[in-house]
Parts: structure tokens; C-alpha cells; sequence
């Protein structure tokens, strides 16, 4: 049976008093952390002939990021090997995908998942429209940081090299991770109208203002600006960006606009599209999964019962 339906348990059944919090993760801190008592459990699970993937998986999937990383430490200096390697060598498949994924940094592992989608074969494009649309301004510039010392090199340099066009244009803008301050209520209809007028309005498309306010503007100011749209065109934005935009660049647009209105439903789409299709795209269910874990994976979860009626926790199984 696939490990990766036995990892959902751990992550929707053992958290539920964080429900009553603000906390929004799925995955908190574990109690009486113990990160040399960890490091032993999991040295022990991996010893002799056969590898306990049940342990190993109940123990890291029930520890946060950090701990995990902690354990990582420990177990070096108490091993002198690397826990990341010693997992690998005695794992396989999309198990060991996932429990690499799991003790990653999260800034390291979005570093790495847009590396992949740049330099294997062909450009995965909606990897780099979902980790671009949907991180704040901080963990963009981070995992800029992170891109340049994890791969030698610059991720805006590696996107313009395999990207064009208007689609480009934008995933650069989004790679500054520096949206402007708060613009003034008369600003909010004079950004509609633009993007009435340079869509639906006329014959064709500008292409340019959809660019300029969807990549520069605030989260706050974005909302009230779809709101006047609406009022404006009678429509939602979403409906002229599909009439008037084709491609990646449609993509982009869309994923930006619903990251805006809801990073939660956005990511709850995204699961419910990876499990839709014959056979399951795992490598989004598990990107998203774990890169949402300690965020707002119980908001995800919400707006995904809400959305397809029916629980994620179910759907995957």
C-alpha cells in the first residue's frame, strides 16, 4: 500500500487540538521534544536487517520542521553520518521522496522544487506559477537567498532562460517579493478601470496593466480593486483573464488572483486537480501536503470539505 496514505493519518488525526488555537498548521511542535531520544529511535529503526518504515514515519511526521532539523544535528554527531543519507539509502520511492521532502528547510525545499522544475527536462510551469503566485514577499526573498547558495546560481537568471513573453515579465516581478505600500482609496477604481479597459473594453489586449497591478499591488488593495471590477464589468476579474489570456501567462494571472482572494482554496484547487486525473499526480499532493503542513494546512482542509464536499482526508484515501 502506498506510504504516503498512511502519512495523512499523522497529519489530520494527531493535531486536532490545534484546531482551537490560532495556530493554523496541521503539524506543531511535539511535547517534551527529546531531539537526541529521536535521533536513537530512528538510528534503531534503520539497524540491522529490514528498515521500520512505520516508526520512522509516525515519529518525523509528528515533529515540526525545526525539531526535525534538531534531530538531523543530533544524529550526526551521534552517528557521524548524515540522517538525510542514512533515510535514502534504506528507503524507496515515493516514501522516500516524501520523508526527504519532510526534513527539508522549508525555504531549502521550495529552493530545490524550483530547481527541479528548471533544469530537468523541459520547464514544470506550474510548480514555479504555484511557489511564485503563492509565497509572501519574506519567504520569496529567501528562497532567493536560498536558490543562489543550495545551486550556484541566480533563480531570476535560470527563470529568464527558460521562460518568455509576458509570463516572464510577471514570474520577475513576483521573484522581487516587494509589493507596493497602501494606495489610496481613489487609486482602487482608477486599477479596475484599467484592467476593464485593457481587457474587456476593447478589441484585443494590454497585456501591461494586468502585469503592473497584479504584480505590484497589495494584497488589501488587490481585494477591493476585484471587488470594483465587479462592479465595473458586472463580471469577475477571473472570467476576463480567461476571455483575454491564453497559456502560462493565463496560468500566472489566475494563481495570482486566487492567492490574493485565498491562499487556502487556492492550495485546496491544487490538491483536489492532483487527485482528479486518471492516476494521482503525487509529487503535487506531496509538495503541497508538506509545504503547507505547519502554515495553513487546517484552512486548506476547511475550504476543501467546503469546495467538493467532501473531507481531503477522505479523498485521499
Amino acid at each position: 500500500m502506498n506510504l504516503l496514505f498512511h502519512f495523512l493519518p499523522v497529519y489530520f488525526v494527531c493535531f486536532q487540538s490545534a484546531e482551537i488555537m490560532a495556530y493554523r498548521g496541521s503539524v506543531r511542535p511535539f511535547v517534551n521534544f527529546n531531539p537526541k531520544h529521536d535521533a536513537e529511535i530512528l538510528h534503531k529503526a534503520m539497524k540491522g536487517i529490514g528498515t521500520n518504515e512505520d516508526t520512522i514515519l509516525m515519529l518525523l511526521a509528528s515533529r515540526s520542521n525545526d525539531q526535525r532539523q534538531d534531530i538531523k544535528a543530533v544524529y550526526k554527531n551521534t552517528h557521524g553520518k548524515d540522517l538525510v543519507s542514512a533515510l535514502k539509502s534504506e528507503l524507496g520511492g515515493l516514501f522516500e521522496n516524501l520523508i526527504v521532502a519532510l526534513m527539508a528547510p522549508p525555504v531549502s525545499y521550495d529552493a530545490s522544487q524550483l530547481h527541479k522544475a528548471l533544469k530537468g527536462i523541459g520547464t514544470e510551469d506550474e510548480v514555479l506559477i504555484e511557489i511564485l503566485a503563492s509565497r509572501t514577499g519574506e519567504q520569496i526573498t529567501n528562497i532567493v537567498k536560498a536558490y543562489k547558495k543550495e545551486f550556484n546560481g541566480k533563480l531570476e537568471k535560470d527563470i529568464l532562460s527558460d521562460t518568455s513573453g509576458h509570463y516572464q515579465r510577471l514570474l520577475v516581478i513576483l521573484l522581487q517579493g516587494s509589493r507596493e505600500d497602501g494606495l489610496g482609496e481613489e487609486n482602487i477604481d482608477k486599477d479596475a478601470k484599467a484592467l476593464f479597459d485593457a481587457g474587456e473594453a476593447k478589441f484585443g489586449t494590454d497585456e501591461e496593466p494586468f502585469i503592473t497591478i497584479l504584480g505590484n499591488r497589495r494584497v488589501e488593495h488587490l481585494r477591493k480593486v476585484f471587488d470594483a471590477y465587479k462592479k465595473l464589468s458586472g463580471a469577475e476579474l477571473e472570467d476576463s483573464i480567461e476571455a483575454e489570456t491564453t497559456g502560462n501567462f493565463e496560468n500566472l494571472l489566475l494563481a495570482v488572483v486566487k492567492c490574493v482572494r485565498s491562499v487556502p482554496e487556492f492550495f485546496a484547487e491544487g490538491l483536489s486537480k492532483s487527485m482528479r486525473r486518471a492516476g494521482t499526480d503525487d509529487s503535487t499532493l506531496m509538495r503541497i501536503m508538506v509545504s503547507r503542513s505547519e502554515i495553513d494546512m487546517l484552512d486548506i482542509r476547511t475550504c476543501f470539505k467546503k469546495k467538493y464536499g467532501a473531507s481531503l482526508y477522505t479523498t485521499i484515501q
